[in-house]
């Protein structure tokens, strides 16, 4: 199992991350309230390319689950075993990564800039993760096939403090993971389609619009 940065430690996460700024504390009540287990699947292999990793998870309108209604998820894993992935379109608070430091306890020297914290599902929503481009790799980061990396390791959070860390990122709080099986029910039932995966798509800033413009990007079969 892959290990994230722990955002969360001694104190629970809604008290912790509601000192964030910007961040409203029914927001993270809610996130705490969905939490489930599933767990950290294996990445696989790039040579699987019958499975979906690399790919853009959309939720359809039809999706029933309001854990990820509107959602837009990058792959980062699917195969037999199940499958993970990042929600990429749910900003949670943005201010100071000195100040994110200072929560984690972290050295805060030399540490500049802003970071916006993003949701990145319902799996282990004490856990950080960043999802970056492969010009920054660690030992640990799983590189997907098509040119993006996701870490666990604190170090990219310092790397990205001090400008030497990857050219895009994204710190997401959390992921979304799928039994054998279960996420090729649920496409089955119409509750996701996918596309493939885009740079402005995954981090563009402009989160609020990526569902739809995601949507637009949907191929319908005559």
């Amino acid at each position: 199992m892959m290990k994230g940065i722990v955002i969360v430690n001694s104190e629970t996460m809604a008290a912790r991350l509601c000192r964030l700024p910007g961040l409203v504390a029914a927001t993270v009540g809610l996130l705490l309230a969905w939490a489930i287990g599933i767990g950290f699947p294996p990445h696989a292999p790039a040579e699987e390319s019958q499975y979906l990793t690399g790919q853009l998870l959309v939720a359809t309108p039809e999706m029933r689950d309001p854990r990820f209604a509107k959602s837009v998820i990058y792959m980062v894993s699917h195969n037999k075993d199940g499958a993970m992935g990042v929600v990429v379109n749910r900003p949670l608070a943005t201010g100071p990564i000195s100040d994110l430091f200072k929560r984690l306890g972290l050295d805060t020297e030399g540490a500049s800039g802003k970071i916006t914290l993003h949701y990145g599902g319902p799996v282990q929503p004490g856990q950080g993760f960043v999802l970056h481009s492969n010009d920054y790799v660690r030992e640990d980061s799983i590189v997907v096939r098509n040119g993006w990396t996701l870490s666990g390791d604190v170090e990219v959070l310092r790397a990205i403090s001090r400008g030497k860390g990857p050219r895009r990122s994204l710190l997401l709080l959390g992921y979304a993971g799928w039994a054998p099986g279960q996420l090729e029910a649920e496409i089955k039932a119409n509750d996701w389609f996918t596309i493939p995966a885009e740079e402005i798509l995954i981090f563009d800033e402009d989160a609020g619009t990526k569902w739809d413009r995601a949507m637009d990007r949907r191929k319908i079969a005559l």
